[in-house]
């Protein structure tokens, strides 16, 4: 939302000056993006300095100059001027620059063979004089300091851009803007006085809303102005359209675009004498077509809101008009239309139709439906006055009445949430001055909301618009008290944490994937018919809740292994859906393994994964939470998705009727119908909530690893050993000699061969030395390394290998 400080004084009256406002309008919940002239073509052009001119080669007229633009680099540029000349001090214009006179736009072009990186200026391709013979002339005295600076000064008034969360649509008008700034104490709200209009006539074209299902608009009010001349629109007009952005075009549509930002009102006008028999606002029709304002051509679907005469489509309801009924410089007579439409309606239209307008942002936040005359009648006195014409009586049709709404406030729901206190009187003088109709009534307040205002809907809300108007900085801060009489989290909420950290330790990555799924992949992995069908999905292959967790997880490891990686082992812990109740919904820990085991390893052989592997990873989670293996129960039965004779169900007794997990293979079939290229997949289920609690606490697997700012060194030892004698036991070993410094240790080779004794072999192991106090020096490090060498030879009769 743009508007200027002077724009803002039109609707205020107030004494702050503009830094005060800018604080305030912030302070009040209207975040403030930026204060700052309007960018001008004229902001191109800067003060420069010719370091160097010499003779082009391959053009007696024209010079090559080395030109100082104020930057680190020196650019060159090709001129015809005379008079360009070293240390000249000029006007330089940069590629993408506009030209004044000519409006050509500059770009990096090749002059008779050398590049030039835009122009150096006359007074006259300025406007700054008729002179044309050589490039301007600045005086050193003035301009030596000045090189690389803006030559032309920007005098256009400030703009303010105001950042508006979408239920503050009001504020999407400059006087809804000063409306909150008068209630927060900053000035007063200047009454609206509407010039006396003399109607000629009543609205002699007929308006016809539909009555039918969905219908988009509930009213629509219009007036015919006859004998107009449409016009170039005045300085005044022009500069308050140039400080939006946005670019003048006639009389016509810049009062209506300036009375849209100005009161919040979106209006359309329409040549009068290109409407067909009568207006009728209905729902379109599939596969009707018209040509929009913005020379595209849109397809429309059934039940759209769509302004139609006999002939067909004029434009889209409260989104944007057609090219048949727009108004041009010839235009003699116009239908002023303002109307108010549903919110739902503009929002799922421009969304399938893709289109984005002034319009249709404030229609689909909701607008004032009270302000449909208002509008019309400013609109109307302004063309008047610009376009001249006859004004007929104003015409305004209602399928329903707006309804206002009633708010209880209780005088002590305010300070027992905020925590602080303000007096009645000020209480029903914030609201009063926002625009609430207050009575009071013992201990609370009886209000009215007011029509713009669709974002006010309980007490609640009433307490926030005081605080946000008396100011948030009176909340007093209280520090929360540092006793915990309860767990942070529940016994659900540690299982669900602690199960995540499980299948992480055990080599899976966590994914997080949507609670929604494609239905062709949920079919594949749901036992029974109920499936829940999502009414507006965010994609069409996310359109149902899923069943199993399996039907997001396989889509994602099919991504992976057509990207090449070849062992994937994943997971995800979150909810699956049988139904749409509350209770049709369950918690559940999923994984999948796909690939080999010891994949490219020396030391072990590699195999597929296998049931096995996958069965022992589900019962060391269960393990871990707490139960007994040896009391589970474990049967060859599982849901269809699984392979018939490669899968299992595990109950945590034979008492029990509900399993607690599922593992197995996924069924061949399928994985043909997802067509994953995948040597071995195998995948496990824990349900959640079939998990009884239990006495033991969860073991918690997270590392505590104390972390040294010190510098760390690396010793790599190979030691010959008797092959009888165990690796991990030379491991401890040296893990025991100094656990302060010995950060870690890892085996990188073993090796029996030549030069080996054929009872030994070797070992080589990389050590990892640091301490958390201190630098290590070399004398320290040496230190550590005969400790090493001389405690494994004394505990193992190994030797260091030379």
């Amino acid at each position: 939302m743009k508007f200027t400080i002077d724009w803002l004084k039109q609707h205020l009256d107030t004494k702050y000056d503009d830094e005060k406002i800018i604080d305030k309008l912030t302070s009040i919940g209207l975040e403030v993006e930026s204060f700052e002239n309007q960018s001008s073509q004229q902001d191109e052009f800067i003060i420069a300095k010719i370091l160097n001119a010499e003779r082009h080669p391959n053009a007696d007229r024209l010079s090559v100059c080395d030109v100082d633009i104020g930057t680190k680099e020196v650019v060159k540029v090709v001129c015809g001027a005379p008079n360009a000349k070293k240390d000249l001090l000029t006007i330089y214009a940069p590629p993408g620059a506009i030209i004044p006179k000519n409006q050509m736009k500059l770009s990096v072009s090749k002059i008779r063979g050398v590049t030039s990186y835009g122009m150096l200026c006359s007074e006259s391709e300025l406007k700054l004089s008729d002179e044309s013979e050589g490039i301007t002339e600045l005086s050193s005295k003035k301009y030596e300091n000045q090189i690389g600076k803006k030559y032309f000064k920007n005098n256009s008034s400030k703009v303010i851009d105001l950042s508006i969360t979408p239920n503050r649509a009001d504020c999407l008008g400059v006087r809804g803007v000063a409306r909150d700034l008068a209630a927060a104490g900053a000035g007063k709200l200047k009454k609206h006085y509407q010039k006396k209009i003399k109607f000629k006539g009543p609205q002699k074209i007929k308006v016809k809303i539909t009555k039918e299902k969905n219908q988009g608009c509930s009213a629509f009010g219009s007036c015919l102005i006859k004998g107009i001349k449409n016009t170039e629109s005045p300085q005044w007009l022009k500069d308050k359209i140039l400080e939006l952005g946005q670019k003048p075009i006639s009389a016509i549509v810049d009062i209506t675009n300036y009375i849209m930002f100005d009161l919040n009102r979106p209006l359309h006008a329409y040549d009068a004498d290109k409407i067909n028999q009568g207006i009728i606002v209905r729902n379109s029709k599939k596969s009707e077509s018209f040509e929009a304002l913005d020379n595209k051509k849109y397809t429309l679907q059934d039940n759209m809101c769509v302004i139609s005469d006999k002939s067909g489509v004029l434009g889209l309801g409260g989104i944007i008009g057609g090219t048949r009924s727009g108004t041009e410089l010839d235009t003699k007579n116009i239908l002023l239309e303002s109307a108010y439409f549903n919110t739902k309606s503009i929002r799922k239209t421009s969304k399938l139709l893709n289109i984005d307008t002034d319009a249709k942002f404030r229609f689909e936040r909701g607008i004032d439906p009270d302000s449909i005359e208002e509008g019309l009648l400013k609109a109307a006195k302004l063309i008047q006055e610009i376009c001249g014409g006859e004004i007929s009586k104003l015409d305004v049709q209602k399928n329903e009445t707006s309804k206002k709404l009633l708010i209880r406030f209780p005088l002590a729901l305010f300070q027992s949430i905020t925590g602080f206190k303000v007096s009645v009187k000020e209480i029903i003088k914030i609201l009063t001055d926002l625009g609430f109709v207050v009575k009071k009534k013992s201990n609370d307040l009886n209000l009215i909301v007011p029509s713009w205002r669709p974002d006010i809907l309980q007490p609640i809300d009433i307490v926030e618009e005081i605080v946000r108007i008396k100011g948030y900085d009176q909340i007093k801060i209280e520090l929360p008290e540092k006793v915990r009489e309860k767990p942070t989290l529940s016994k659900q909420q540690k299982l669900f944490h602690f199960l995540q950290r499980s299948a992480a330790s055990k080599g899976y990555y966590e994914a997080i994937t949507w609670s929604f799924t494609d239905s062709k992949i949920n079919q594949l992995f749901k036992e029974d018919k109920n499936e829940v069908e999502i009414v507006n999905p965010i994609s069409s292959d996310l359109n149902v809740l899923r069943n199993s967790i399996f039907s997001n997880l396989v889509i994602y490891l099919k991504k992976n292994l057509d990207r090449g990686f070849k062992d994937i082992s994943l997971f995800e812990i979150g909810p699956i859906f049988s139904g749409h109740k509350p209770g049709d919904q369950k918690t559940v820990l999923a994984g999948l393994r796909s690939g080999k085991i010891s994949r490219l390893n020396w030391i072990e052989n590699e195999r597929l994964v296998d049931i096995f592997d996958i069965k022992r990873d589900v019962i060391q989670i269960l393990v871990e939470t707490g139960f007994d293996q040896n009391k589970f129960h474990i049967v060859d039965k599982s849901p269809s998705f699984y392979h018939p004779g490669k899968s299992g169900t595990i109950y945590l007794n034979k008492t029990d009727s509900n399993p607690v997990a599922f593992f197995g293979e996924i069924h061949p079939n399928i994985l043909k119908k997802i067509d994953i290229k995948t040597e071995a997949l195998v995948c496990f289920e824990i349900y959640l909530d079939n998990i009884k609690e239990t006495n033991k606490k969860l073991k918690d697997q997270k590392t505590q690893y104390q972390y040294s700012d010190y510098q760390k060194s690396e010793r790599d030892f190979a030691f010959v050993i008797d092959k009888k004698f165990k690796v991990q036991d030379l491991v401890n070993i040296i893990s025991e000699i100094d656990k302060n410094l010995i950060k870690s240790i890892k085996v990188f080779d073993v090796y029996e061969g030549e030069n080996i004794p054929d009872d030994k072999k070797s070992i080589a192991l990389n050590v990892t030395i640091q301490s958390s106090e201190k630098t290590l020096t070399d004398e320290d490090l040496e230190k550590i390394n005969q400790l090493i060498i001389s405690t494994v030879e004394s505990k193992s009769d190994a030797k260091i290998r030379s």
